[in-house]
């Protein structure tokens, strides 16, 4: 796996090495022990899809908060995202900062979200379908969310939206005090 720094602290593009022959290839897509010698989370405590009809479909930006935080490692298996995390790390120098990368099935590369940033996506494409490695489960009382056009955060979506679910829509304006974390 080749690990890519992006300009968020602790958000990585992660992309499959492949070993190639006649019959098509080989690639890993997770190994903890290379998550944990970057100071990733190497947990996995559940995995998860999200299969989304439409082009234009958002969903995000949901978080979990302390002591319930979980990193997740996003990956698109059919059609394209572009896929989104925003540090809601008070501590972090770069707080309140996004970046947003395209996944697609033919490119086959991940997001690495760390814990205590929020995580949404916006479909490219029809028959969308994206899987999550998640280092901790779900927990529904801890499960939170910032709203997509927020401007404390100001997010460039490469298309218009269609389709979003009236929670994600209706998150009330970011507050920096009620941060994910310190």
């Amino acid at each position: 796996m080749t690990f890519n720094a992006t300009e968020i602290e602790g958000v990585w593009v992660v992309e499959p090495e492949r070993f190639e022959d006649e019959r098509g290839f080989f690639a890993r897509t997770w190994d903890a022990s290379e998550f944990s010698a970057r100071g990733l989370s190497g947990s996995l405590a559940q995995a998860s899809i999200s299969y989304n009809r439409r082009r234009g479909t958002l969903r995000g930006m949901h978080f979990q908060t302390a002591p319930r935080e979980e990193a997740k490692l996003v990956r698109c298996t059919a059609g394209a995202i572009f896929d989104v995390a925003i540090d809601l790390r008070r501590s972090s120098p770069t707080f309140l900062g996004w970046v947003g990368v395209e996944l697609s099935a033919e490119s086959r590369a991940a997001l690495y979200v760390p814990e205590g940033c929020a995580h949404g996506f916006l479909t490219l494409s029809d028959e969308s379908e994206i899987s999550y490695q998640i280092s901790a489960p779900h927990e529904p009382s801890a499960a939170r969310g910032v709203r997509f056009d927020d401007p404390a955060f100001g997010i460039l979506w490469p298309e218009g939206i269609i389709v979003i679910n009236d929670r994600d829509r209706t998150y009330p304006d970011f507050d920096a005090k009620a941060a994910a974390s310190p």
